[in-house]
């Protein structure tokens, strides 16, 4: 009778540690790979650093979004500081992946900058938050030596809509009395803008939201005829 009593702890042991482990609620390996749960946490991060600014967001209400101990974030990240960093570099790297291909298409300049506002609004819809925290974070991050790539980026982008536009004066299909850099100052911060009101699923899709700016872009840039039509027409 104690022998077989002997036997059957080891296997009681073993199937009692799942639920041992259950009431912490916090086991995530189990369940999901742990770059999804990543994943999840870093989309949780930029609602609440979108939503609450950087600098008011605490790594306890991170927690508190997707009901875990502030604690258990640092099994995932050393600080907020890595998690910001995170949002804001996996939202570039995307954001790159898409005009790098767009400026290797070596498309005319009209075609470039329609690309270019299409790209844009599609990092919108699958990085709303990140955009949302570039655009209110990025100015004061540039000074520290961990966020110095934003500087490079901003650069970039310069670099970037400004070929295109003198591109455009150059060749005839924009107006030749286009100030370039006023103009991509006014693209640049109506397009990225919109992070603050679209939301991923609603009734537009960011193509068509593309297309609405782009014909109301376009009208006021593109080289008329006599007739006061556009020379695209």
């Amino acid at each position: 009778m104690g022998g077989r009593e002997r036997h059957r702890l080891p296997r009681q042991r073993v199937r009692l540690l799942p639920h041992r482990r259950s009431p912490l609620g916090q086991q995530p390996a189990p369940v999901r790979p742990a770059p999804e749960r990543r994943r999840q946490l870093l989309d949780a991060a930029a609602e609440v650093f979108a939503a609450q600014g950087y600098d008011a967001t605490t790594v306890r209400r991170i927690a508190d979004s997707v009901g875990l101990l502030a604690g258990s974030l640092y099994y995932h990240f050393d600080s907020k500081e890595s998690m910001l960093d995170e949002i804001l570099s996996g939202f570039l790297d995307a954001l790159w992946t898409r005009y790098d291909a767009v400026l290797a298409a070596r498309l005319g300049p009209r075609e470039t900058l329609e690309a270019l506002v299409t790209a844009s609004f599609r990092e919108i819809d699958r990085h709303r938050a990140a955009v949302s925290i570039y655009q209110k974070e990025s100015r004061h991050l540039t000074d520290q030596p961990r966020f110095g790539y934003l500087a490079d980026a901003q650069r970039r982008f310069e670099r970037a809509w400004l070929t295109t536009l003198e591109a455009g004066v150059a060749s005839g299909a924009f107006r030749t009395d286009l100030d370039v850099r006023l103009t991509y100052r006014f693209v640049r911060d109506t397009v990225w803008v919109a992070a603050s009101w679209y939301r991923p699923g609603g009734r537009h899709s960011p193509e068509e939201i593309a297309r609405q700016y782009l014909s109301m872009v376009l009208e006021g840039i593109a080289l008329r005829d006599d007739t006061g039509r556009t020379t695209h027409d």
